[in-house]
């Protein structure tokens, strides 16, 4: 096991590597020069020629990137062509709040999903399994701009029971300890600070979940109704088995392995595709950030950014590979 973790961690340099070549192409190739944005309309030609050579932009490409790759190996990302910090402080200062958006999320997305696909997949073409599969047909259909809009209307708009945008009161704001309000307010003890901090996450980690809870749904049963024909299955049932230590013991543990893979993707995609929750929501997280910075050509956040969610959807892809393990001891990574 250890060998082969060892093995996939050294498989993510040339990933990566191959990540970087991609993404710092395209934003030479198909993004506008940074440097009228950054400088301003009115910038002379003299101004434009002094910026670009300050900022390397005027050596060749490859020489361009491989100052950017030995600089990345080193944990240095370059600075912002706007604010003139270090790429990798302004991406922590903002990641911490898309982890916790994404990670509220996933476990909406995997609580609802799996019980509502285990109870349609026992109760196959009842009522619930029908509402269950059609509440999934909705969440795979409907846009997360829209139905972030609708639950502001309602829930904020229309009922005022929670707030609309933003990550917590200003007034509130606990100390930052990891990042994380929910984590900060508790190592505080402020629980009025932790009580608005979960209040502003339940719109925008409702409405990101959607997507994900439908897919899990959908996986879930899928793998149960296949698990529940199994030989082993009936067995237990005529040895006189209860149905629900038949479901929870026999069943749900040996349909685990494709609803785990599917949950492991979903937070990879949250990680990553977080920018319209977060724009909609006001979220100050890396998502909407990103964007900004896309249509601003701020060339080394971009680069930084994608890099750290590549890097995070490998690993994740890793820590489901080692769960499988633990799930059916039968799956053995050696020779």
């Amino acid at each position: 096991m250890l060998k082969y973790i060892i093995k996939r961690i050294l498989m993510l340099i040339p990933v990566l590597i191959g990540v970087s070549i991609i993404v710092f192409l395209i934003m030479r190739v198909f993004s506008p020069d940074p440097a009228p944005i950054v400088l301003g309309q009115h910038a002379t030609q003299e101004t434009v020629d002094v910026w670009r050579q300050a900022n390397g932009l005027n050596d060749p490409i490859p020489l361009q990137y491989l100052h950017f790759i030995t600089g990345a190996l080193q944990g240095n990302f370059g600075t912002s062509y706007y604010t003139k910090a270090p790429v990798i402080e302004e991406i922590m200062s903002r990641f911490p709040a898309t982890i916790e958006l994404a990670l509220f999320a996933i476990i909406i997305a995997s609580v609802f999903g799996i019980i509502i696909g285990i109870i349609s997949a026992v109760k196959k073409n009842s009522l619930f399994d029908n509402a269950g599969m059609f509440l999934a047909l909705v969440g795979v259909s409907m846009p997360i701009f829209w139905l972030g809009i609708l639950l502001i209307i309602l829930f904020s708009g229309t009922l005022h029971w929670l707030p609309s945008s933003g990550r917590i009161d200003p007034l509130l704001r606990p100390m930052s300890v990891t990042g994380f309000y929910l984590i900060d307010s508790l190592i505080a003890g402020d629980i009025e600070a932790f009580a608005d901090a979960f209040q502003h996450l339940i719109l925008p980690g409702t409405a990101l979940a959607m997507y994900s809870m439908a897919i899990i749904t959908r996986m879930t049963r899928s793998s149960m109704l296949e698990t529940l024909q199994q030989d082993y299955i009936r067995t237990a049932r005529a040895k006189g088995v209860s149905e629900g230590k038949v479901i929870r013991k026999h069943a749900f543990r040996n349909g685990l392995i494709p609803i785990v893979t599917v949950i492991g993707l979903q937070l990879g995609s949250l990680l990553g595709g977080a920018v319209l929750t977060e724009t909609v929501f006001s979220w100050p997280g890396i998502g909407s950030y990103t964007v900004a910075c896309i249509l601003k050509s701020d060339f080394p956040v971009v680069q930084g950014v994608v890099l750290l969610i590549a890097t995070v959807f490998v690993l994740m892809n890793l820590l489901v590979d080692v769960i499988y393990a633990f799930l059916d001891p039968r799956i053995k990574y050696s020779k």
